[in-house]
């Protein structure tokens, strides 16, 4: 009896939040919700009559038992009876079958057709442990590059581009698609086409090592407007300094090792190693949603990042107090 209330307890943990596969945010999702639900339905059904009939065949054991009759007494029809009985349940399975072929067929159509023109191209990057995300645009000054976050205008297509830096990642946000793997040396494509404005969490749902399980991606929803203001915003060179304290701050960021490895546009930092810092103040989370980004935690990932992540690539970074106190204030000024 515990362990199915745990069990219960766990399903029903796992069918709310921000990363609800049965919560369906776009249309990829709802098609694979349909077939989800047939399968539920046709092998819930074929679920229940085997119980029936368990329970049937149970009874009438019992019931001639204690009448004391065998098999050799029973009525002449009854092996007719249990022909006939067992080819219509085999013509049921059989036709189970084909509802289950013909739905996945039908979904498989609806998640591959062809891509819409007026869809947002982003190519999304994935490195052991975080994720690069770059809208693309056939001018190159209108190209925007983030990491871990994910944000997408409402009732439009987006044609995710997906791509792996090492090993093999899974790219899946269950409210708006399934998974779809990131494979080195190779591109694979997943169309996100979101109908709610919201908040929801992406996963790398492939084991690629030590920390794949804080391997998270935000992902926004915005209407038209929300997204363009983003959008503009994302577009726009970092925040200069307005305070003695942040000017020393990017100071210590562009003449130490941070800028060999990070780009901040509009400074001479343009390192490619790691994640985009142009505006990280404004995103959700530090290190692919392992940390609620704010001060504190920005400080202690940056002097000791494997004590938050362990086995993460970024350096530690050996800063006296004041220096390491301005590099953060300079940072979360980044919006």
């Amino acid at each position: 009896m515990r362990l199915a209330i745990f069990s219960a307890v766990l399903l029903l943990a796992g069918c709310r939040g921000r990363q609800n596969a049965l919560d369906f945010a776009g249309d990829q999702a709802s098609a694979i919700g349909d077939i989800w639900h047939l399968m539920l339905i046709v092998c819930g059904v074929m679920y229940l009559l085997m119980m029936l009939l368990l329970g049937w065949a149970t009874w009438r054991a019992l019931r001639a038992r204690a009448d004391s009759h065998d098999a050799q007494t029973e009525a002449p029809g009854v092996d007719r009876q249990w022909r006939v009985a067992l080819m219509g349940w085999s013509g049921l399975i059989v036709l189970g079958l084909f509802v289950l072929a013909g739905g996945s067929f039908l979904v498989d159509r609806r998640l591959a057709r062809g891509e819409d023109p007026n869809a947002l191209q982003v190519r999304i990057t994935a490195s052991e442990w975080w994720w690069q995300v770059e809208y693309l645009d056939p001018d190159p000054s209108r190209t925007i590059v983030t990491a871990n976050e994910l944000h997408l205008p409402v009732d439009r297509p987006t044609r995710v581009e997906l791509r792996s830096n090492d090993v093999i990642h899974s790219f899946w946000v269950p409210n708006l698609n399934g998974k779809t793997d990131l494979i080195p040396g190779r591109s694979n494509f997943q169309t996100l086409t979101p109908r709610k404005t919201g908040q929801w969490r992406g996963q790398c749902a492939e084991f690629c090592g030590l920390e794949h399980a804080r391997m998270a991606m935000d992902v926004t929803v915005h209407d038209a407007a929300g997204f363009a203001a983003w959008q503009a915003a994302q577009l726009t060179l970092a925040k200069t300094p307005d305070t003695p304290r942040r000017a020393q701050g990017q100071h210590v960021f562009v003449t130490s090792t941070c800028a060999s490895c990070h780009t901040i546009a509009g400074t001479d930092a343009s390192g490619k190693v790691g994640p985009d810092l142009t505006h990280l103040a404004s995103r959700h989370s530090l290190a692919a949603g392992a940390l609620p980004l704010d001060a504190k935690t920005l400080a202690a990932w940056i002097s000791q990042p494997h004590a938050e992540k362990p086995g993460t690539n970024m350096p530690a970074t050996d800063l006296p107090p004041e220096q390491l106190g301005a590099l953060v204030d300079y940072l979360m000024s980044l919006r």
